[in-house]
């Protein structure tokens, strides 16, 4: 596995604005997934990627793990402007390292979820690079969430446990595109109060739109919040990097 660390994806230099790309030894045309790491948009880093990595690139993957700037430096949608800017580089740039600009998939977990969703159904991120959210290949929402984040109710001074869907919350746009990549949920049934819940609510929403279900996945977990993110079957193999790698091969 090659590795570059610590590459700039912004036009305006900050040490937030960076990613690690790890491509395979050999070959060219890689399928690519780019990660956006949790953390509740306050905390997390891009080496929380790395592990991600150890599994998808000897498949034959490139990973492109991605930091954003976060609370208390970062205000709503300074984290979102990050990403949307790191997945339009990875678009115009991901050929140099042997990446298919054709087959990107974004997804993050947790507070990386929120900003995978935000992204996939709010397309004005995109707009300053002349891209859609339909030039992507598909995208992976690992248990975030679908309403306003509580971090972004923090920051307007109301109680966190409401569930608030307004231009800050992903569901809000849904049903505004005609139709969209596939996607993958994961979610856990023991996972953070009322996550299930609204995961549900997603995707009846989406089907409610009439968007076509056969390329929208659910995957329930057993456990709490992202537990299956760091964890390894009997064989040694990374869970979630296989969700993720199957859900990747079946678009690709």
């Amino acid at each position: 596995m090659k590795v570059f660390n610590d590459v700039s994806y912004g036009m305006t230099e900050h040490p937030a604005r960076r990613m690690d790309i790890m491509v395979p030894d050999s070959g060219s045309d890689f399928p690519v997934f780019v990660y956006y790491h949790g953390g509740g948009l306050e905390g997390g880093d891009k080496v929380w990627g790395k592990d991600l990595a150890t599994y998808l690139v000897p498949r034959g993957v490139l990973v492109v793990s991605a930091n954003y700037r976060m609370y208390p430096e970062a205000v709503f949608p300074e984290y979102l402007q990050d990403a949307a800017a790191c997945a339009a580089w990875v678009k115009k740039h991901i050929a140099e390292y042997g990446g298919d600009p054709e087959k990107i998939f974004l997804g993050g977990s947790s507070a990386g979820g929120y900003i995978s969703m935000m992204l996939c159904y709010d397309r004005k991120w995109f707009a300053p690079y002349n891209l859609t959210t339909m030039e992507f290949a598909g995208w992976v929402h690992d248990a975030g969430q679908p309403t306003a984040h509580y971090n972004i109710m923090r920051e307007r001074g109301l109680d966190t446990r409401r569930v608030i869907i307004d231009e800050s919350a992903p569901i809000y746009y849904i049903g505004l595109e005609k139709e969209y990549k596939p996607q993958l949920f994961i979610v856990s049934d023991n996972d953070m109060e009322n996550r299930p819940e609204q995961t549900t609510l997603t995707l009846s929403t989406l089907k409610h739109f009439r968007y076509n279900m056969d390329t929208v996945k659910l995957i329930t977990m057993h456990g709490g919040h992202c537990a299956y993110d760091g964890a390894y079957d009997e064989n040694g193999d990374s869970i979630f990097g296989k969700m993720i790698y199957e859900f990747m091969t079946e678009y690709c």
